[in-house]
């Protein structure tokens, strides 16, 4: 399996959960506590917390502290990279199947 390939699972596993979607897209709306992320998504403190994990796990989200609070936001660096990426590969082979 290519490097790629790997990336694109991991990013699958991700998104792949719609819990893990509602937060992801509550996170590109700006970078939120576990406690803003609670009542937006509907799910407990507990619950996100493990979503967020697996989050982090496959560098989606990241977290920053601020005193006492964590925040967390999209890893914009990471997944415009690996999209970018994506579409490079893709077009690459569009044009070798043309040949």
């Amino acid at each position: 399996m290519s490097d790629l390939c790997k990336e694109i699972n991991k990013f699958g596993k991700g998104i792949g959960n719609a819990a893990r979607y509602r937060i992801i897209e509550a996170l590109i709306k700006g970078r939120k506590t576990v406690n803003e992320l609670t009542r937006i998504v509907k799910l407990s403190q507990p619950a996100v917390s493990q979503h967020l994990k697996t989050l982090k796990a496959c560098d989606l989200v990241i977290d920053e502290r601020s005193g006492k609070e964590v925040f967390y936001a999209v890893n914009m660096e990471y997944t415009v990279k690996l999209l970018h990426t994506l579409v490079n590969d893709m077009q690459k082979n569009k044009e070798k199947s043309r040949k």
